[in-house]
């Protein structure tokens, strides 16, 4: 995704052209990125063959989750519905990993009918559930227990997962409980140790020392785990000059670590795979002038696009033509929707606006429509997946009708 002729293009499809012939807003993915995100990864890890599963909570589009399919991935669920989708993309169910802290005997369940390759449990209570479910069908289902390593990710207190005090997996006490729970039970088989300690994760040293307490606790329960799932949370960049995870680093600490262990890695990477493949083209409704700033009052919302409301997180926003012209003044960008926090970004020495110019939100492709709403009953915007010069709508704009 690039300027050609000043102009913000997706592959060789301009923005303007988009939204002429589908209106805004519009969610728009680069198929290249996405498959450049894809061979990136496993050429990083290739050195010992990871199992990748995307995280479908990250975009839970079936279209896009169908490419990614065909691209080598599996997936990584967190509830039935994901777990559908994944299905329904093709997905061979021996690549779906089941996580989550809250799954229903119906999840549970239907998981089993479906011989997904684990059940990532993350409590005692859960596992009893499984066992149960497993007996009353007479079988013998493969899980994984979900350790809680009390590691910091150093990444937004939101997006925290591997702290004691996070409500995810289980700490070193229950986990050894566990192990023996499940070596006495005929109808689990415990196949992975799972680990995962937040999103956005751009430092290496928050993985090693999970890599180090994983190492230690495994080598305490004299147990062998067929898999260990570490997980994602790998960081992208969010700007031009921001940091992103070392890759190679990762890579030369999980290889040490796989020295003294004989178990197949999981990966569960989201935001990695399509967090910059995706684009919002939004329009200036209007530019209400302020004193100190000006108010950039665009067709797209907080409903449309959450993470800055809910974390405060700061997207790119570019024009989507390029002149030399500057403004003086300072630019907040806002959705038309009744809340304080229906803000995008405040930025100083933007391009001059003025109403129905186009605006380009940069790396949206995870937790975009994923945490999209219907808030002020507003239509969730279009889908599209560029293929060179292809356009593919891969979701229809919903309609106000089918809301009402």
């Amino acid at each position: 995704m690039k300027y050609i002729n000043k102009s913000f293009s997706i592959e060789k499809v301009k923005a303007q052209n988009l939204a002429k012939k589908f209106a805004t807003p519009i969610y728009c993915y680069s198929y290249k990125q996405l498959k450049k995100n894809i061979n990136n990864f496993k050429q990083n890890f290739k050195s010992f063959s990871p199992l990748v599963c995307f995280a479908v909570k990250a975009n839970a589009n079936v279209n896009l989750i169908r490419e990614i399919g065909k691209l080598g991935l599996g997936a990584d669920v967190v509830s039935i519905g994901e777990l559908m989708k994944a299905l329904k993309a093709g997905i061979n169910p021996k690549k779906i990993v089941f996580s989550g802290v809250g799954k229903t005997k119906t999840e549970i369940s239907y998981a089993i009918d479906k011989k997904i390759l684990l059940l990532n449990a993350e409590s005692k209570s859960e596992i009893i559930e499984i066992e149960k479910i497993a007996k009353s069908k007479n079988k013998i289902i493969n899980i994984g227990i979900r350790l809680n390593p009390n590691t910091d990710a150093k990444t937004l207190s939101k997006i925290s997962t591997g702290k004691k005090e996070n409500k995810f997996g289980v700490d070193e006490k229950v986990f050894f409980e566990l192990i023996k729970y499940s070596k006495n039970s005929k109808n689990i088989s415990l196949k992975c140790l799972s680990v995962h300690i937040g999103s956005q994760i751009v430092d290496n040293v928050p993985y090693e020392k999970m890599l180090n307490v994983v190492d230690r606790i495994i080598r305490k329960a004299n147990y062998e785990f067929e898999f260990i799932d570490l997980g994602g949370g790998m960081g992208i960049s969010y700007d031009n000059n921001g940091k992103k995870l070392n890759y190679k680093k990762y890579n030369i600490s999980i290889k040490k670590f796989l020295k003294n262990h004989n178990s197949k890695i999981i990966f569960e990477p989201g935001r990695s795979i399509v967090g910059n493949a995706g684009v919002l083209i939004t329009k200036i409704i209007y530019i209400k002038k302020n004193e100190k700033k000006d108010f950039i009052i665009l067709d797209a919302a907080m409903n449309d696009l959450m993470r800055p409301a809910i974390y405060g997180a700061k997207h790119r926003t570019l024009p989507a033509l390029k002149t030399n012209l500057f403004s003086k003044k300072i630019y907040e960008f806002v959705g038309p929707i009744c809340e304080s926090t229906d803000k995008f970004i405040t930025l100083k020495k933007f391009q001059k606006l003025k109403e129905k110019d186009l605006i380009i939100m940069c790396d949206v492709g995870a937790y975009g429509m994923s945490l999209s709403s219907n808030y002020n009953v507003r239509p969730k915007p279009i889908e599209i997946l560029i293929k060179g010069s292809k356009i593919n709508v891969i979701k229809k704009r919903q309609k106000l009708k089918d809301l009402i």
